[in-house]
């Protein structure tokens, strides 16, 4: 899968986090220069310039030498474990429920899209509480020739998480042109399915997310704790159904087992969204979920899609590491 190159894009390499992990790499690790360079993807004169930057902001003694440091021992060592380009670990919250994980996560993902957007991206995006948290920290310029593009359908009783409202906030803060996917999150049949796309002018999603500069995506574990159950996405027998079916994980409405592979259930096949095989063709993918009840569902996702960017809360990190070494 293509890569995003830290090099070409210098809003990634300006990034805080990327700029804190070149300190603990050269400070904590005692990496050479020549070493953080080869370890992040970036010139040598790039780490010298962010190591100056570092020490200009104290970041070198109050971030790393003040609370930072199991974070971003984390994030480093779940690169290492799953080939990521770059993991960002925010501290758990202290009250460990859905709300306030979605709001930590979500936070380090504004603050990750404000300076990983550039011109002329099209941009694929889903949605959720994590997703919806990002907006409060979502602070960009105004971007030229931005698309965004809503990744599957909508719901019709909306509680907490709007679909609509996310896409088209996300796009008015950028400027962009907004791609809405206005049809339901499930429908009847794969026969009306097709209907809808191939009559009903879906199919202008289906071919934008063929070429997607950037995918954005959360995902969500399939339990008794399940945000599909619990927001009335899935019924109580459809949820024991898939856990039968032997389904982990939930991703964009896309049903998977442990190994990132779909389940067979035919809510995959009457799901309005867009399939996890087209998603896996974007330049660049960013994970965004926490919680240690999701880390198998993160790593079927990344299973299945990769993914270059994962965001995720401490919780999950550790618990995400603990699945490594059990293999």
């Amino acid at each position: 899968m293509a890569k995003l190159r830290r090099d070409h894009h210098t809003t990634l390499t300006d990034a805080g986090s990327l700029r804190i992990r070149a300190a603990w790499l050269y400070y904590n690790e005692g990496l050479t220069q020549k070493d953080v360079a080869d370890r992040l993807g970036v010139s040598r004169q790039t780490v010298i310039r962010m190591l100056e930057e570092a020490r200009k902001r104290a970041e070198v003694q109050i971030w790393i030498s003040e609370g930072m440091a199991d974070s971003i021992d984390l994030a480093i060592r779940l690169e290492k474990a799953y080939g990521l380009d770059e993991a960002i670990v925010v501290p758990s919250p202290e009250k460990m429920d859905a709300d306030a994980i979605a709001k930590a996560v979500g936070l380090a993902l504004g603050q990750f899209l404000t300076e990983a957007i550039t011109d002329d991206m099209t941009i694929g995006v889903g949605w959720g509480r994590t997703m919806t948290a990002s907006l409060s920290a979502f602070r960009p310029p105004r971007r030229e020739n931005c698309k965004v593009v809503s990744l599957l359908g909508g719901i019709v009783a909306v509680h907490q998480t709007n679909p609509i409202d996310y896409t088209w906030r996300l796009a008015s803060q950028l400027g962009a042109e907004c791609y809405m996917f206005l049809a339901p999150l499930m429908v009847d049949s794969l026969a009306t399915k097709k209907a809808l796309i191939e009559q009903c002018g879906l199919k202008t999603l289906y071919d934008l997310a063929e070429n997607l500069d950037l995918a954005v995506v959360s995902c969500g574990d399939i339990g008794p704790h399940s945000t599909s159950l619990s927001e009335g996405f899935i019924s109580h027998e459809t949820l024991t159904e898939l856990v039968d079916a032997g389904c982990v994980c939930d991703t964009m409405f896309n049903f998977i087992d442990e190994d990132g592979n779909p389940v067979a259930h035919p809510i995959n096949e009457r799901a309005m969204a867009i399939d996890l095989d087209t998603l896996k063709k974007a330049q660049h993918i960013v994970i965004a979920s926490g919680g240690a009840h999701r880390a198998r569902a993160i790593r079927a996702t990344m299973r299945r899609i990769s993914g270059n960017t994962l965001i995720t809360d401490e919780a999950a990190a550790r618990e995400l590491l603990r699945l490594v070494e059990w293999g």
